[in-house]
């Protein structure tokens, strides 16, 4: 492991968040069996790309042994945060925690610079917490793809953004990105009543989903309330190091969906779900927060604990079934949505080598790292090439993004859905 500096090169221990970054780093044993699920660590096989050696840094810079400087802000952020450490670790590690407080004292301090950081302060507070914007520059996206001027211009654009048009998906008709309706009434005999989180991206590109994932609730007899307060969730925000504007989110929606009165927040989206079942650690003192840490839950985990109402369509597919990092690893729902997609008739689940490893989506990891997200994509690519499914499921936005063009590039027949959708089908 890379020996820390000599301390009279380093700064005294760093006042704000690194206390507590320091105390969570003391829970670490330096065991070493975290390090081949970490993504950035089997791409590069070096210590200060593995967890660990994350730790080693991080701690370094709470205890004034290492300078809050270039190496340590690149692994900060070299991290997809995709948290399969934590589920390796045997010492129970709050890794994901530490990566977030880490990057909120680096943008404190100010020491990002470039596109990537860029990126992320117009897209996430210009653009993702405020609907009408994130509207209007989806539906200029819309007319694009259908006038062709999208594929006319992007030879003209710059690297990144030429990258990141390969990963949009088809921007869905106006007409099917309608708000929901507030309420959606149970079938047959009702057996709950559960708030729902559209979400910011989802309801604009992923409209679909969310209307599938409504109607599967109200078809298994839950009354669906979608408070019209909500916001974002926070996440990519918290993943960037943006606590103010994370922590802001929160508060709303904790205020939209106590008001809602329901025992359960169903999410479909496992970046948005982890975010919310955080609700209690990002802040402790608010008694909504917390209670709403307690009631969140996927959609899928909601499913297969309350009984799933028995589809009758049958569905002849060979499905392999992709976990996304924020719910087998941040929420730790990893055979729920298995047993969800065997219950539909004539789908025939496939294993693959790499179901539970990152896509290397990470929120806009892939944007933002995009050579590493590739070299992770290209593992995932090459194992559900190997399993050769009809279908790839997968329950994240970034997910679905990241392996549909993936599959395209490789050219695999499969498409690629969420679970949810799947499910729709069979009661459709």
């Amino acid at each position: 492991m890379t020996q820390a500096p000599p301390a009279r090169d380093a700064a005294p221990p760093a006042p704000g968040r690194w206390p507590e970054i320091g105390r969570l780093a003391l829970d670490c044993v330096h065991c070493g069996l975290c390090l081949e699920s970490c993504p950035t660590y089997r791409e590069t096989q070096r210590e200060t790309s593995s967890p660990r050696g994350r730790i080693y840094l991080l701690r370094g810079v709470a205890e004034g042994r290492i300078p809050l400087g270039e190496t340590v802000v690149d692994e900060a952020y070299l991290c997809l945060g995709c948290r399969a450490c934590e589920t390796a670790c045997p010492s129970g590690v709050r890794f994901g925690a530490m990566v977030e407080l880490a990057r909120a004292e680096v943008e404190d301090a100010g020491l990002r610079r470039g596109l990537a950081r860029r990126i992320e302060r117009i897209a996430l507070r210009g653009i993702l917490p405020h609907p009408r914007r994130l509207r209007a520059a989806v539906s200029l996206l819309g007319l694009a793809q259908r006038l062709g001027l999208d594929r006319a211009l992007r030879p003209l654009l710059p690297a990144a953004l030429r990258e990141a048009h390969a990963l949009l998906p088809r921007v869905p008709p106006r007409r099917e990105r309608e708000r929901l309706p507030e309420r959606i009434p149970a079938q047959g005999e009702r057996r709950g009543r559960v708030a729902f989180l559209e979400g910011c991206v989802m309801p604009e590109l992923f409209a679909g989903i969310n209307a599938a994932t409504v109607r599967v609730l109200a078809r298994n007899g839950f009354e669906v309330l979608v408070p019209r307060d909500q916001a974002c969730c926070g996440a990519l925000h918290a993943h960037a190091g943006d606590e103010q504007s994370a922590h802001a989110l929160l508060r709303r929606n904790a205020r939209a969906f106590a008001a809602a009165g329901v025992d359960r927040v169903v999410v479909n989206s496992a970046g948005c779900g982890a975010a919310l079942r955080d609700a209690g650690r990002w802040l402790p003192e608010s008694a909504e927060a917390v209670g709403l840490a307690g009631r969140v839950c996927d959609v899928l985990e909601l499913l297969d604990a309350e009984g799933l109402r028995a589809p009758p369509g049958r569905i002849d597919a060979r499905v392999c079934y992709d976990d996304p990092c924020h719910l087998i690893h941040g929420q730790r729902v990893a055979d729920a949505p298995r047993r969800v997609l065997a219950a539909i008739p004539g789908v025939e689940l496939v294993a693959h080598r790499d179901a539970a490893s990152c896509c290397g989506a990470a929120g806009i990891y892939n944007l933002t790292h995009r050579e590493m997200s590739q070299a992770v994509l290209r593992r995932k690519i090459e194992s559900l090439a190997a399993a050769d499914p009809d279908v790839v499921a997968s329950g994240n936005p970034g997910c679905l993004m990241q392996l549909r063009a993936g599959a395209s590039a490789a050219g695999l027949r499969a498409r690629v859905v969420h679970p949810i959708e799947l499910l729709d089908e069979s009661y459709r």
